[in-house]
């Protein structure tokens, strides 16, 4: 598999969804991503694109026809080409073609760039609209971190840590995976998030627009942990498989369909939208400790 790095970085990528594998410090000796194993859940770091979670049905209507994507879109399981590649960065693509226009009617370029500083590993996001009418889109990261990260600690060791004071609520899931119309009160005028397993019984914590723009994994009992930037995303997803040793925190432009929409792409909540040659940047980065 592709591998940039740098003297304190070891970073691997898959082509299939230009998707990170593996984030190892030379410094510490440490793996900071899981190891996908299948009993739990069998990626690391998928992109989802072009829609986040889960459609109503797994179909919306554009233009008066019914199309159908299953969840988090195609991105993830297609084949990416790199596009160049130096020892600390690399940079995949993505084109449209037959097989995604059936069920995506959009023309477009993907680009997933990866870029190593010091102890930060850069993600890059660039959506371009090829075509000659709006592109409609949604795109975001999904990076399952290990958790202990550190033979010897426990998983409610961890803790999340929000930068600036959080009130927030948590938007329930469905059981068809949407988004409920009701939230919960969650946390209230603070910045620590204790981890344990039980929080993800009930799916992923999904929350919208906080006012941090980044977290940190952080520990009671060990002073190694890492720093998520996730600047210019508006929605922001916590999770984990039951009972599995890894975290997920998921940067999101998009968000599930809710249980009450009308399936119209256009009116989709966190929907992005680009006119022709327009294109969409963002990025978010993880600096381990």
């Amino acid at each position: 598999m592709p591998t940039i790095q740098n003297d304190q970085l070891k970073v691997i990528i898959a082509s299939k969804g230009a998707e990170l594998q593996s984030i190892f410090s030379k410094t510490f000796g440490l793996e900071y991503m899981w190891n996908g194993d299948p009993a739990f859940w069998a990626k690391h770091s998928p992109v989802l694109f072009p829609i986040i979670g889960t459609l109503k049905d797994d179909q919306y209507m554009f233009k008066n026809k019914s199309y159908n994507l299953g969840r988090h879109g195609f991105a993830r399981e297609m084949e990416f080409a790199i596009e160049d590649q130096r020892a600390d960065a690399i940079n995949f693509l993505l084109k449209s073609d037959e097989k995604t226009l059936v069920n995506f009617p959009f023309t477009f370029e993907f680009r997933i760039g990866y870029q190593l500083n010091g102890s930060t590993v850069k993600t890059f996001y660039h959506i371009k609209n090829t075509g000659d009418h709006d592109l409609y889109f949604s795109v975001g990261g999904h990076p399952a971190f290990k958790l202990p990260l550190i033979a010897g600690t426990h998983y409610s060791d961890y803790y999340l840590e929000f930068n600036k004071n959080e009130t927030l609520s948590r938007w329930p899931i469905s059981p068809a995976g949407l988004i409920e119309k009701n939230p919960a009160p969650f946390l209230n005028n603070t910045q620590r998030l204790p981890l344990h397993k039980e929080l993800f019984l009930k799916d992923a914590l999904v929350f919208k627009n906080p006012v941090s723009n980044s977290v940190s994994i952080k520990s009671k009992t060990t002073p190694h942990g890492l720093d998520f930037d996730f600047t210019g995303f508006p929605y922001l997803g916590i999770w984990a498989a039951k009972n599995a040793d890894f975290i997920c925190i998921e940067p999101w432009c998009g968000i599930a369909d809710s249980v009450d929409t009308d399936q119209q792409l256009i009116h989709k909540e966190g929907i992005n939208k680009l006119e022709k040659n327009e294109v969409f940047g963002r990025n978010w980065e993880v600096t381990v400790f």
